[in-house]
């Protein structure tokens, strides 16, 4: 039997068939909406360290994934006989096959959503809460905007499937496209040409949408955004219009202030590791403190402990005479949360978030904790132009060098004024060549009286700018001094062995002590 074309193409023209296109798109697009929305809180429960909400949303996901959406539909469809009260709306089959897809897609949508969240790099995590970002403010602004785009080229595979699985409800009598088209080859015996339509009006949906939803992938490709640099004349008029970096109304603390910050006893392990021994150090408001020692010896882990990274096991911490952190405490305190605001963080490796400009990056926190987006911006532009980079407002951080992120990372830790800046390996993931950019801004932060921890391998920098060098091995201090003091004192053996300190006082390039810092 001869195809007949004249009646295929007939059927584009059909009433009927075009209310059930609506029918089919309005089902997915509800479907696919709502089972991204609940599938991200299942995946977020799954990744909880919470037992009460992890196993039951490993359950749901391994029990929907299990069961043919054929079966949920006639299930669902049918429930109001166990519940009469679902019977108004379960009775409508468009409500019925809303529920199984929704309850079948959110299964499937949380692992998507789930691979997206373990794929968001824990440094960004950890640089929202150095700036003070509490939980629930760390999904919203950092981790799920960048899981969203990890995610959404698989997302926008599933909106096609579940186009697709709406042919399913039809067999609760849905009127939708299949079940059109089987009304007509029953009535006509057109099995061919009727089926051919109905899968060229789901081509057509496919397509329609899918280009849509890629047109909205391309748009959140950060990797295709034009880097925008600011004129000069841009430039020169932002600069006349912002305040200057450091506000007026809170200067630097001055030198032999009472103590910014004091270690008593502390102790930290990772298992049966223990990485801090016991460690007492005082550092007063503006002084330089830098922290130098082999790989390994706790550097990090120490500075770590200072702005609430990591728990201590046993001692406290004292932040401007008052008690901070303590053994055991948990670190969500409000306590520990407004000290973490007086404490900036520059991480090694920058944690810069990538979906937002250089300009969000400085807004980011200050508007969380309460700023009002104008001064907020005026406030970090001009922090920008301290470090070198205003001309770079609009850009987003992989289109900066190492040397400039680094310095980004710098101006947003200043965003919230704090009091005390630490700084783990503020070099080391850089080229040599971009090193003296970041030392410079560093050391004009010295300069102004702030206080810093300067946890490096850079050891010519660290003896001219420190006020006091520390010397740590196997997690406790071997030596706390003055950079003078390192060549003369008995003491510090060890110290010039490290850095490279001939017997007579000489300063020599110790390139494998640099290079274990890289």
């Amino acid at each position: 039997m001869p195809f007949d074309w004249s009646y295929f193409v007939s059927l584009f023209s059909m009433a009927d068939f075009w209310k059930a296109c609506v029918t089919v798109i309005a089902l997915s697009t509800l479907a696919w909406l709502l089972g991204m929305l609940l599938g991200l809180l299942v995946a977020s429960a799954k990744l909880s360290p919470s037992p009460l909400l992890r196993l039951p949303a490993s359950a749901y996901i391994w029990f929907f994934r299990s069961i043919p959406l054929l079966v949920l539909v006639v299930f669902v469809y049918n429930l109001p006989q166990l519940f009469p009260a679902s019977g108004p709306l379960l009775s409508q089959p468009f409500y019925s096959g809303l529920l199984a897809l929704v309850v079948t897609e959110t299964a499937y949508m949380a692992e998507i959503h789930r691979g997206g969240l373990i794929s968001v790099l824990k440094g960004q995590r950890e640089a929202g809460r150095a700036l003070g970002i509490h939980t629930m403010g760390l999904q919203r602004l950092i981790v799920i905007p960048q899981a969203f785009r990890i995610s959404l080229p698989t997302l926008i595979n599933e909106y096609i499937t579940v186009v697709k699985l709406t042919s399913l409800v039809s067999v609760i009598s849905l009127t939708e496209l299949l079940t059109v088209g089987q009304r007509l080859y029953a009535q006509n015996f057109l099995v061919m040409e009727t089926l051919a339509a109905v899968a060229a009006y789901y081509v057509l949906i496919v397509t329609v949408f899918g280009w849509l939803l890629q047109w909205l992938e391309r748009s959140l490709d950060l990797s295709r955004r034009t880097p925008r640099t600011l004129s000069e004349a841009a430039v020169a008029e932002l600069r006349g219009a912002q305040p200057p970096a450091t506000p007026a109304d809170k200067p630097a603390p001055g030198r032999g202030a009472a103590p910014a910050l004091q270690l008593r006893n502390l102790h930290k392990r990772y298992d049966d590791h223990p990485v801090l021994k016991g460690i007492d150090l005082s550092i007063g408001a503006g002084e330089v403190i830098s922290i130098i020692g082999p790989s390994g010896s706790g550097k990090t882990s120490l500075i770590r402990t200072i702005n609430g990274l990591e728990g201590i096991d046993q001692g406290e911490i004292v932040l401007f005479g008052q008690s901070y952190i303590n053994a055991g405490n948990r670190l969500n305190t409000a306590q520990v949360r407004c000290g973490i605001r007086r404490i900036g963080m520059v991480f090694q490796s920058f944690n810069l978030f990538p979906h937002r400009t250089l300009l969000g990056n400085l807004t980011l926190a200050p508007r969380y904790h309460g700023q009002p987006r104008a001064l907020s911006e005026r406030r970090a532009l001009a922090l920008l132009d301290k470090v070198g980079l205003l001309a770079h407002a609009h850009k987003y951080p992989q289109q900066l060098s190492g040397g400039q992120q680094q310095r980004v990372a710098i101006a947003r830790a200043m965003a919230l004024d704090p009091q005390i800046m630490l700084f783990d390996e503020p070099t080391s993931a850089l080229d040599p060549e971009l090193v003296g950019e970041v030392l410079k801004v560093i050391r004009d932060l010295a300069n102004e009286g702030m206080t810093l921890v300067i946890v490096t391998h850079e050891m010519d920098f660290a003896l001219s700018i420190s006020d006091r060098v520390i010397f740590m091995e196997n997690g406790v201090i071997a030596f706390d001094g003055p950079p003078q003091a390192i060549r003369t004192h008995a003491d510090a053996r060890r110290v010039r062995r490290f850095i490279g300190l001939d017997e007579d006082g000489a300063l020599a390039l110790n390139l494998r002590a640099r290079a274990s810092g890289r």
